[in-house]
């Protein structure tokens, strides 16, 4: 590790170069990466996000060779993903009255993740601010980006952004900054934005949107090349490569239930689809002939199925609709399963097992987190009784996952 690169008076990079083939999300990275943390030698010490989990000793003789660890007070995580929460465990042990500062769904994760029980956390929302002596943090959520707990942080004195994973690129260099680089840059810049954030490109607009307003000088995220020339071309490119260029895209939910508690999860995923600028139609199956059903499903770009759950079986005549699937040239398309259930929901496996007979990309869990890493998109979609709370934000999070696939060119 290099250990004084400066990006500003009192700011260093603290970070790893890995050049190696770089096992990365079922990928291998040809030209490595770096795993980029920063130091701000401020009145109150603070290292914002820290290295891969493979590096920390290293990581920890580094920032040594700079500070003494207990002068440390701050660590602001911004997301708690290993690559750059890894060295953590061991930097909070040596560093021992820093607070660790994350947001709130970041907390249970790096307790967990490493045994930080009886660490003290400071939990921080959109806009709050932190004085580190000389210098003011600013912390701007943005989840999804591309986990829930994700967060950025904004030097205001500086103007340097720190945003995690967002506006990385995927290359081991020891240049550091895009204006040094040998080469430019913007290649490896969207080929990391569509690798990772584009998946998640509702977020991006809402990204873009909270950051819009502020003066940023340098980006320094924590993979690949500081951008500290032409920030704005950078932030322009995540805006338009983030915007919905296709308004026809359509979905159709068609669901078979009993009482009310299927059609609100039908309704909901409507709404998730609405907000995305979906076109979508409900069906309810007692209400349609089974030819203007198999229309619909023909015309619509994702199809969703649900029923709920009767002497372990659907109910009405969606099985007669999902009969016909296996004989239809489908390909392109997206099908998930959904229903509310009281006792087991055989029925929403059921649905399941016919959309897997299809030419329709079936949705799964399974597949979702080896793809993605996301741990928070369910499919089959399965409620129990009336949706609560906490399974309408999973359902609309359903229906927000589907849209961008479709979306994605």
């Amino acid at each position: 590790m290099e250990s004084r690169v400066m990006l500003n008076e009192n700011i260093y990079w603290i970070g790893k170069i890995d050049d190696r083939d770089v096992p990365f999300h079922r990928l291998t990275l040809t030209k490595g990466t770096t795993y980029n943390s920063y130091l701000l030698m401020a009145e109150k010490p603070t290292v914002i996000d820290t290295v891969d989990i493979s590096f920390g000793r290293e990581f920890i003789e580094n920032l040594k060779s700079l500070i003494d660890l207990d002068r440390i007070e701050y660590i602001v995580i911004n997301h708690t993903e290993p690559d750059h929460s890894g060295g953590l465990g061991a930097l909070a042990a040596r560093a021992k009255k820093a607070i660790i500062v994350c947001t709130e769904p970041a907390v249970n994760e790096l307790k967990e993740m490493y045994k930080l029980h009886d660490r003290k956390f400071l939990v921080v929302k959109d806009g709050d601010t932190l004085d580190i002596g000389g210098k003011t943090l600013r912390f701007i959520e943005t989840p999804y980006l591309h986990t829930e707990e994700t967060m950025v942080t904004y030097c205001e004195e500086d103007k340097i952004l720190f945003p995690c994973d967002i506006f990385s690129t995927h290359a081991a260099n020891y240049k550091y900054f895009n204006d040094l680089a040998e080469e430019d840059i913007t290649e490896d810049f969207i080929t990391y934005y569509k690798l990772i954030m584009h998946p998640h490109r509702r977020y991006v607009r809402e990204m873009i949107g909270k950051i819009k307003d502020l003066e940023i000088d340098m980006i320094a995220p924590s993979h690949g090349f500081i951008i500290r020339q032409d920030v704005n071309k950078f932030i322009e490119i995540y805006d338009e490569m983030s915007k919905n260029t296709d308004k026809d895209k359509k979905a159709v939910i068609v669901y078979s239930a009993m009482g009310g508690n299927t059609r609100k999860i039908a309704e909901i995923l409507q709404q998730g689809f609405e907000e995305s600028g979906i076109n979508v139609e409900v069906m309810n199956i007692k209400k349609f002939s089974k030819e203007e059903v198999l229309e619909k499903i023909k015309e619509a770009d994702a199809v969703l199925f649900g029923s709920s759950t009767r002497y372990g079986d659907m109910i009405g005549k969606l099985e007669d609709i999902l009969k016909e699937l296996k004989n239809m040239n489908l390909e392109g398309k997206v099908a998930a399963a959904f229903g509310s259930y009281g006792w087991s929901g055989e029925a929403i496996e059921v649905i399941q097992d016919y959309i897997n007979t299809t030419t329709m990309k079936a949705l799964n869990t399974s597949e979702i987190i080896k793809s993605t890493g996301m741990t928070d998109i369910h499919f089959p979609l399965r409620i129990r009784f009336s949706p609560k709370e906490e399974d309408i934000k999973k359902i609309k999070r359903a229906a927000i996952f589907t849209s961008e696939l479709i979306l994605a060119p």
